[in-house]
């Protein structure tokens, strides 16, 4: 009768196996969600040259040498934040389709841009700093992949101005207007905060922000419902 070899796992064996991997997977992700959270921060407060992946390390908790194991190099942790910023920011413009309400998906994409500013204003810092500093980090990206899709929905923009479902408007331009109105409330949240007489933009400013943006963007399309009715 033939046996099990020593050598060879059992099947018990197998699914402790399995079971480890999944638990090192899990924890790998995890300690690598904390040091983007943990870099994104300190980018955002201290710039590219103030950072140190000491202090990156600090504030995720853990040794100095897990931010180099999963990243290699302060640059490409860098790298990594842009890159996550970039991803988690084009994903809602992917959504607007030329079958959406017009109305309803520009407001979508306007909620979901303000929203963003609230929870991961030091996302939207981080990368206007890159910007601000010749965006020799995202140069190919901007060119490529942002490129490529803006030009894809201003596409969707121009078949609904073509079948009299919004007003003639630049789509591209009219990105950059809620790109611009949206991350202000992230960029210039001081000056924001100082002009409102506030230590800080509340959700009340938020929302009205919200509203205000919403109603700039459907009344330049023709939206609003006083744009149809005086149609």
């Amino acid at each position: 009768m033939a046996s099990i070899s020593d050598s060879e796992p059992r099947p018990d064996d197998s699914a402790q196996i399995q079971h480890e991997v999944g638990n090192r997977a899990n924890k790998r992700r995890l300690n690598e969600t904390q040091i983007l959270q943990a870099a994104e921060s300190a980018f955002a407060e201290r710039g590219y040259g103030g950072t140190t992946t000491a202090a990156i390390a600090k504030a995720a908790n853990l040794p100095k040498a897990n931010v180099h194991y999963y990243f290699g190099t302060k640059k490409a942790l860098y790298q990594a934040v842009l890159d996550n910023i970039l991803s988690l920011w084009l994903e809602p413009m992917r959504d607007i389709q030329e079958d959406d309400d017009p109305a309803a998906a520009l407001t979508k994409y306007v909620q979901s841009k303000m929203r963003y500013t609230r929870e991961r204003p030091s996302a939207s810092k981080v990368f206007a700093n890159e910007l601000l500093h010749g965006a020799a980090q995202l140069e190919d990206h901007l060119k490529t992949d942002l490129k490529e899709l803006v030009d894809d929905k201003a596409g969707v923009l121009n078949t609904w101005i073509k079948q009299g479902r919004i007003k003639p408007v630049d789509p591209v331009h009219l990105f950059f207007l809620i790109w611009a109105s949206t991350q202000t409330y992230a960029d210039f949240d001081v000056q924001i905060s100082a002009v409102l007489g506030k230590p800080a933009i509340d959700d009340a400013d938020f929302k009205a922000a919200e509203d205000t943006v919403i109603q700039m963007v459907l009344s330049t399309c023709g939206l609003l419902s006083t744009d149809v009715n005086s149609g």
